[in-house]
């Protein structure tokens, strides 16, 4: 480790995976809950527990990131970070609130949490994904604006690399977009329509561009390959990824009232999103195939290619896979979209986490060419088993937004079975994805204990 202060990335790294291990609790509960919907029942209702479920997904992952970016910046800049203390005093803010919010939910009842928050001055809650109360929101404001404020002025007195340039520019738009969660308009159809500048924006634009530049990263670190030719292919990505993402947003806007010009935009541009995901797979494997040395964390390696395929498979394919106007007609809100959803957000987003981590953890604990061979096999267990676990989720939830389509959307009327009767149609669908779900725990569980494993480094050889 080259400076001092990338340490501070540490507790972000460990608090962030915490909170993906609560994440995935919830979500077995809420496989369950789909099996037999008295599970919990009424202490954590299915309401509770998915929006718990996904609020986690959401703070872990930015926790991800703004450690992933303590990390990289001051080694992308040549400088220590601009102020490590600003970036203790964010962790802990960020850490209590999140906390503070996720019992909210968990002990008080949401109408009562809106009264207790004062929703009433600034109606931002009830709706999916930004369900925080207003407190929350201005919160991760504050948040977002040290962070960026930190990495900005690091950047702003070291090395301005692309990776460093494309990381900040994506971080700016994350901070930005994040504030149309504060415009709850009392019209249904703009309220949908402004939502998804936040939610899209987030995952489907800017996000991407912190991903690319993580990625990038890494791969020059265990390649050895030229900065050069690598922000060659970042930069045509990152285009792409804008050019697509931003008016493919369009696809969310299909059947909700806007102009219907929308159906052909958003239609066109979404079909081109997997294009620059596809081109992420090209560029790690290129990468690592043209790499001038053989780096012993083998195990980083491996969750750097694996992160590029399963964000093609998951944003890309699944995506696509009813991203059109006349398809999406009839699968818009199925099982088909949490499948998407699924694949998505593990391959692209925390994939690229669990990667920097995997090659930054070992460097911050004194074992610069990454953990013993024993530890890197128990941590390629737990890769193969999420990944196994997640592509088991996907399947599952396609084929049950499949035949959900078929029994209560694509018949005429009459014929048509109503949504509960659909739902014990699909019991089957729901057992596999749950039995998915715990074969990822195992593998959650794996890549944790190889954190313990070997606390003393042992000599390196590559793993087979």
């Amino acid at each position: 480790m080259k400076y001092s202060s990338q340490m501070v990335a540490k507790p972000y790294f460990i608090f962030a995976l915490i909170l993906f291990a609560g994440q995935i609790l919830f979500g077995l509960l809420m496989g369950m809950q789909y099996i037999d919907g008295d599970v919990g029942f009424p202490y954590i209702p299915f309401n509770v527990a998915r929006m718990v479920h996904t609020n986690l997904l959401i703070v872990w992952l930015l926790f991800g990131f703004m450690g992933a970016s303590y990390y990289l910046v001051p080694e992308e800049a040549e400088t220590e970070l601009y102020s490590p203390k600003l970036a203790m005093i964010t962790f802990w803010v960020f850490a209590v609130a999140g906390v503070a919010t996720i019992l909210g939910y968990l002990l008080v009842p949401y109408a009562e949490l809106a009264k207790l928050t004062h929703n009433e001055i600034l109606p931002t809650m009830g709706r999916e994904f930004l369900e925080q109360p207003t407190i929350t929101k201005i919160g991760i404001v504050l948040v977002c604006l040290s962070y960026v404020f930190n990495i900005a002025m690091t950047i702003l007195k070291g090395r301005k690399t692309v990776i460093n340039m494309v990381l900040i520019t994506g971080l700016i738009g994350l901070s930005v977009f994040f504030l149309f969660s504060f415009y709850n308009p009392e019209n249904l159809v703009l309220d949908k329509f402004f939502w998804w500048f936040v939610i899209h924006l987030w995952v489907e634009g800017v996000w991407e561009l912190i991903m690319g530049a993580l990625l990038a990263f890494v791969l020059i670190k265990v390649t050895g390959v030229d900065r050069e030719h690598i922000e060659k292919w970042l930069y045509v990505i990152i285009a792409m990824a804008l050019i697509s993402g931003l008016i493919g947003m369009g696809h969310h806007f299909f059947f909700i009232g806007p102009p219907p010009y929308w159906l052909w935009m958003g239609s066109i541009f979404s079909a081109l999103e997997p294009v620059p995901f596809f081109m992420m797979v090209l560029f790690a494997y290129k990468m690592v195939n043209e790499r001038r040395r053989q780096h012993a964390n083998k195990v980083a390696v491996t969750w750097a290619k694996g992160t590029a395929v399963m964000a093609f498979l998951g944003a890309g394919v699944w995506g696509f896979l009813h991203t059109l106007a006349p398809v999406n007609y009839y699968t818009h809100g199925s099982q088909l979209t949490a499948a998407h959803g699924h694949l998505a957000f593990f391959g692209a987003y925390a994939m690229v986490v669990m990667c920097v981590i995997s090659y930054a953890m070992p460097i911050m604990r004194g074992r610069p060419e990454g953990n013993s061979i024993k530890a890197q096999k128990v941590e390629l267990v737990g890769f193969w088993l999420m990944c196994i676990g997640m592509i088991g989720i996907t399947l599952a939830l396609t084929a049950a937004g499949a035949w959900q389509v078929a029994l209560q959307r694509l018949p005429e009327s009459g014929e048509a079975l109503n949504f509960m009767s659909t739902q014990d149609e699909l019991m089957s669908f729901y057992w596999i994805r749950l039995i998915s779900g715990v074969v990822f725990s195992l593998g959650l569980v794996a890549y944790f204990a190889s954190f313990f494993v070997d606390k003393k480094q042992t000599q390196q050889v590559a793993i087979g």
